[in-house]
């Protein structure tokens, strides 16, 4: 018999898991404690914007004509229960309001509220990011709650969905980490796994903790990776240099490599942030803190670049105060290609500019609803033209490709005064310079 899957939760990670699996052959069950994204999911649309995701739903969520039929959603644990060998837990995991460490209440949660139901051998599966420790002491917790004792066993399979490519990084993975501890998790997920795998996906075994580790340990890294750079720029704009010359020198040492030296305003968002927080305090409660002490310095440069942009877009409107001037910002979600707007670097520059009396207007090709939402004081256009439009400086703040195809005369023809600072250097420097715009990027010389 083929395997039946769940999945519960069905926010950005879950949903796109529980579509994925379905794409792979399997009949998937997923499970969401709110009846509205239930109902959402099951007409085929999400509550996110991430590319591909629907048109996957659409191809496999039972009801819709040419469908496969092999994707349903529910609010019963019951029903997951019964219907489940393999059972994905694919909740959120936030940081503690206040603290550095990870909320992990909803994770404890899901596995409480889905254990009493297990009634029959079930593979448990966490995708979560935890703190290092959690999956022991979960497998403990389904033992002890599950009908069928120990024959509810955990394995723990970290995401490495990048926004923009979750589809793609889901169904063609460049690595699978399983931790488990017995022959028959690890068969399992193999035959889950089988697809990629024999596509050439790598399929590594380990045990709880270092499976917990890879997810925390790779964001730590690659978080390292851009405030490296951005400490560059800091070193490149004291001594006249230009960080991105500088970043494509050293990005042809294959043991660096080219990607994440992008210098800008930083990066943000649901995971990293947070990630390397519950990193640091996680490895503190384990005595290895001072291990971890560099990340500390990795999250302070990242948040003064935020701080630096502010003071860039003070130089450019006279050096005095915001009062009376209008800015443009092009961009609020934390990255191209997602409406994610968490920890957005572009959003914290817009509110620290309206706190300072700035007049601000933003535009974002996808993430204006939950711009408003999170930010419903600043002001909103309809188009990059119109937030441009009487601007006595554009900030350019997410990479998105319509902002690299802009054309800066006609910018150049509404704005107050052409003046464009890029965040995220991004855009040609040469292009908006000979449109007549006085044109500045982090890291990089004034002229």
């Amino acid at each position: 018999m083929p395997l039946k899957l769940t999945v519960i939760g069905t926010g950005y990670l879950g949903a796109t898991h529980a579509a994925a699996m379905a794409e792979l052959g399997f009949d998937v069950l997923g499970l969401d404690i709110e009846p509205h994204k239930v109902e959402m999911l099951s007409q085929g649309r999400v509550p996110m914007y991430e590319p591909g995701l629907e048109e996957l739903l659409a191809k496999h969520v039972a009801g819709f004509e040419g469908s496969s039929g092999r994707l349903r959603f529910t609010t019963s644990w019951e029903e997951v229960g019964e219907f489940g060998d393999v059972h994905f837990v694919c909740v959120n995991t936030p940081q503690k309001h206040g603290e550095y460490a990870c909320d992990m209440s909803y994770v404890e949660s899901a596995f409480s509220l889905l254990a009493p139901h297990l009634r029959r051998p079930a593979l448990v599966v966490g995708k979560s990011t935890v703190p290092v420790g959690s999956a022991a002491r979960l497998a403990a917790m389904l033992t002890e709650l599950a009908p069928v004792g120990a024959d509810a066993e955990l394995a723990w399979n970290p995401e490495f969905l990048r926004e923009g490519f979750a589809v793609q990084d889901t169904l063609h993975p460049d690595r699978i980490v399983v931790g488990v501890t017995s022959e028959r998790a690890e068969s399992l997920l193999r035959e889950v796994y089988a697809t990629p795998v024999a596509e050439g996906t790598p399929f590594v075994v380990a045990d709880y903790p270092t499976a917990e580790l890879v997810k925390t340990a790779a964001n730590a890294f690659l978080a390292t990776k851009i405030s490296f750079i951005n400490a560059m720029a800091e070193v490149s704009e004291a001594a006249g240099g230009d960080v991105a010359k500088l970043a494509e020198a050293i990005g042809y040492d294959d043991r660096i490599g080219a990607k994440f030296l992008r210098a800008g305003i930083g990066f943000g968002g649901g995971c990293l942030p947070k990630d390397i927080r519950a990193f640091m305090a996680r490895a503190g409660e384990l005595g290895a803190d001072q291990a971890l002490t560099f990340l500390r310095e990795v999250d302070s440069i990242n948040m003064r670049r935020r701080t630096h942009m502010v003071e860039l877009a003070r130089e450019a409107v006279g050096g005095g105060s915001f009062l009376g001037c209008r800015i443009a910002v092009l961009g609020a979600t934390f990255k191209p290609d997602s409406d994610d707007v968490r920890d957005s670097p572009a959003l914290n520059v817009a509110g620290q500019i309206q706190l300072q009396g700035g007049q601000v207007t933003v535009y974002d090709p996808k993430g204006m609803d939950n711009a408003r939402r999170l930010f419903p004081t600043l002001g909103y256009a309809p188009t990059a033209l119109e937030a441009v439009r009487g601007a006595d400086v554009v900030l350019h703040l997410t990479e998105w490709r319509e902002f690299r195809e802009l054309d800066p005369l006609a910018l150049a023809e509404v704005a107050k005064r052409p003046h464009i600072l890029d965040g995220r250097n991004a855009l040609d420097p040469v292009v908006w310079r000979n449109a007549g715009w006085t044109f500045r990027a982090m890291g990089r010389p004034a002229a």
